[in-house]
């Protein structure tokens, strides 16, 4: 979804090429401050770390410009060639990144292990991909992958292990970057000791994740001049070097240097590929971060600003090395004229804390979709923009980021460590999107399996032997990322095992229709004034926990909802779209359903009027089966048949009833006929007169040729809106069945229990008012 660039729709055709260039490169503007503050920070660190370890016998004039070589050669077929000119063309609905991808094929191909898919989801505008959507051929791969449950296991677990080492990046960028820019005081004739540079550094480091509450809805028009200011300032100083120091490092562009490169180091040139690939951290948020611009205004910030600014600017680096070896262990600091020292130094700390803000935010939103897939524990997602969608903070994983970063930073005091952690969590992403991207080739864009394994093969060979050269690097910091991977993987792990099994309990133990209708409309007990939502997670047939309320209390209110708040393969579910509504029982029980429907980056704003557009919902259902016949037949509508998509416009525009406001005390508790709680009304309105807050009230339209079964229907949901709200939650306890296995008990008794007392109640998630919430105790055996 693109921010608003405020450059108005034309009306004049012949302006409209105008319009769209001026919006391009308004985005393209705009970019520099979220998706390449990572990427052009990277010369801060990249030729330090290559040449540390094995290397440092090798530091000659040949092996820089081999270096700077394989660094040209690096930008120019990842980020350019793969990401540039391929991947960002495999846009879920304008969105990028892992999960992305992974949407794409679930929707192309029955890859996804969610249990409630339903066939009007398919239905979404948002789930067709191009014209070619609706005339899939079934391929044999396809058919395979789909028949084995165990493949398509393995493919989320890769999924979210490319997830994990997200998160893992979240973590060492923060601690890389700013401890890489103010490094530079090193150099100083004040030189700061390293106690000092550290404590600097994680003032900084606190500083910058205790900012994050308020949000980075301003992040790209404060921090784009930031970056581009550091972009121009290392543009200059590399074209100043490369004059200045050795000219003839241009030849280094030439792929011979590589192979001579190669040929004098051996293996040790190998294993510095680790320190090559930190030249390209931060490209994956080309991809990641494309739903909050355009394809094409990356590609024009990439390839005009960013490529040939860090070209030319390692070339200077380069070309100052090979005049003065010995500068290497602060090579960037070190090329920087005396004269302009201070401002590059303090422009790079900036530009250093703008690549961790943006690589903080994707770890935000990558554990925002975890969560809507069904593998991460609920957490609080505050929404803190009103004009850019999808800006948003989590408060538990900043504070956990915070504490990670810190051990790592004072753990390692050492650039050169943390960069071969931050080089083999990178490259892994990569590969994974590699794979993933080769997928997509076959089964979204529908290209030949050849096709598909030449993009696979080359790109593989490249990024594994980096990938090889990383991981070579385990024991010299590269552990890092796999250890918070493992840990993050366990999580996820855990909780996606405890909720699918919950599930497919509750999908098991479902209240027999047949059951209900053989009560009556009544159910066989006393049907009291209100409105009851029964939440639960199955989207068809009714849940456990209503059989269990109904035989513990003889009284139930008169229209009940059976709720079910779902997550969708595709990124936002507009407003239109976003409602399902069917019926449950036949008319005269009042009994409906209400799926409501969730991208996996849709956030689920606490607006205060949920409510009021479900009974709108409601009614504009109840007057639509009236006249059309597919809801109208009593069969379909007995047996909880087909629902129907129910636009949520807002209550003022409506003509399904007539709505007006009323001004009323905020009172918790809500209206209703009993004289106990009539007396506790007015006794709170006395003591509290300037409490006060807007009620929506429904009335019947003036409609004489109205159904009558449809007014008393009508009648009796707008007396039950007035009579109260009450929300109905199941409160689970979920344990394994004695006859399990160890590492199951284990799994569910300790590890998943855990996380449930300690992650955020789904009352809370779901912005559900404490003071009318039911909760119906039960215990899962599963």
């Amino acid at each position: 979804m693109e921010p608003e660039s405020g450059i108005p729709t034309p009306r004049n055709p012949s302006q409209l090429s105008w319009v769209n260039l001026s919006r391009t490169l308004m985005l393209a503007y705009q970019s520099f401050g979220v998706v390449y503050g990572d990427l052009s920070t990277s010369p801060l660190y990249a030729f330090t770390s290559t040449f540390d370890g094995k290397l440092q016998k090798h530091q000659n004039e040949d092996a820089i410009f081999g270096a700077f070589s394989l660094i040209f050669w690096t930008l120019t077929l990842l980020p350019l060639l793969k990401y540039i000119f391929i991947l960002l063309s495999a846009d879920d609905n304008g969105e990028g990144g892992t999960f992305a991808l992974y949407s794409l094929l679930c929707r192309h191909a029955k890859f996804s292990l969610l249990p409630n898919q339903q066939a009007a989801d398919e239905e979404l505008s948002a789930y067709k991909y191009g014209p070619s959507a609706a005339v899939a051929t079934p391929s044999p791969l396809k058919r395979f992958l789909e028949k084995h449950k165990k493949l398509r296991t393995a493919l989320l677990l890769v999924v979210l292990f490319g997830a994990c080492m997200v998160i893992g990046d979240g973590v060492l960028t923060p601690a890389i970057s700013v401890l890489s820019a103010v490094s530079g005081l090193e150099v100083t004739e004040q030189k700061l000791t390293k106690g000092e540079l550290l404590l600097l550094a994680c003032v900084i480091l606190v500083g910058l994740f205790a900012l994050q509450h308020f949000g980075t809805h301003r992040v790209a028009f404060m921090f784009a001049p930031i970056v581009i200011i550091w972009l121009i300032s290392i543009f200059v100083i590399g074209v100043y070097n490369t004059i200045h120091w050795n000219p003839s490092i241009i030849r280094a562009i030439s792929p011979y240097y590589i192979i001579k490169f190669f040929s004098e180091t051996g293996k040790d040139g190998w294993i510095s590929l680790g320190g090559i690939l930190l030249s390209i951290t931060g490209t994956e948020a080309m991809f990641a971060d494309l739903g909050h611009f355009t394809a094409l205004s990356i590609r024009l910030a990439f390839a005009v600003v960013i490529y040939p600014c860090l070209v030319v600017q390692y070339m200077g680096q380069a070309a100052f090395l090979s005049k003065n070896i010995g500068s290497i262990p602060h090579s960037f600091y070190d090329s920087i004229p005396d004269a302009v020292f201070w401002p590059v130094f303090v422009i790079a700390t900036l530009a250093a804390i703008v690549g961790s803000q943006a690589v903080i935010t994707a770890t935000f939103s990558i554990v925002k979709q975890c969560h809507a897939l069904g593998c991460f524990p609920r957490v609080k997602v505050v929404h803190t923009s009103k004009h850019i969608y999808g800006q948003i903070y989590i408060p538990e994983i900043n504070w956990i980021l915070m504490i990670l970063t810190l051990a790592i930073t004072i753990g390692f005091q050492d650039t050169t460590l943390i960069g071969n952690a931050y080089g083999l969590a990178c490259m892994t992403v990569m590969f994974i999107t590699t794979f993933l991207m080769a997928l997509v080739i076959v089964f979204v864009w529908q290209k030949r399996v050849l096709v598909a394994a030449a993009f696979l093969l080359f790109f593989w060979i490249i990024e594994g032997v980096y990938l090889s050269a990383a991981l070579m690097k385990v024991p010299q910091g590269g552990w890092v990322p796999i250890v918070l991977s493992c840990v993050f993987m366990i999580v996820m792990f855990v909780w996606h095992y405890g909720t699918r099994k919950k599930y497919n309990y509750d999908l098991h133990n479902k209240v027999s229709l047949k059951w209900l209708l053989g009560l009556g409309p009544s159910l066989g007990i006393v049907r009291v004034p209100g409105i009851g939502l029964i939440y639960s997670e199955l989207a068809t047939g009714v849940p456990a926990i209503f059989s269990h309320f109904v035989t513990n209390l003889p009284a139930f209110h008169q229209v009940l909802v059976f709720v079910c708040v779902k997550s969708v393969p595709v990124p936002y579910v507009s407003p239109e779209e976003r409602f399902l509504i069917g019926r449950v029982c036949p008319r005269p029980y009042r009994m409906y359903r209400c799926i409501v429907r969730y991208g996996y980056k849709d956030i689920q704003r606490d607006d205060g009027d949920f409510e009021n557009q479900l009974i709108q919902s409601i009614a504009e259902f109840i007057q639509m089966e009236a006249v059309e016949p597919q809801f109208s037949s009593s069969e379909t509508s007995s047996l909880d048949g087909r629902m129907a998509v129910i636009s949520t416009r807002t209550v003022q525009s409506t003509a399904s009833l007539v709505v007006s406001e009323v001004e009323e005390f905020d009172l918790s508790i809500p209206s209703s006929k009993s004289s106990t709680l009539q007396s506790l009304r007015s006794a709170y309105e006395s003591e509290n007169p300037q409490v006060r807050r807007r009620q929506v009230r429904f009335q019947l339209p003036p409609n004489p040729g109205m159904d009558p079964a449809v007014r008393d229907e009508l009648v009796d949901l707008i007396e039950a809106k007035d009579a109260g709200v009450a929300y109905i939650m199941g409160h689970s306890y979920v344990k394994a069945r004695r006859s399990s296995s160890f590492v199951k008990k284990l799994v569910i008794d300790i590890g998943y229990s855990f996380l449930r007392k300690n992650c955020r109640g789904p009352s809370v998630a779901l912005n559900i008012p404490h003071i009318s919430l039911i909760e119906v105790g039960m215990i899962y055996y599963v």
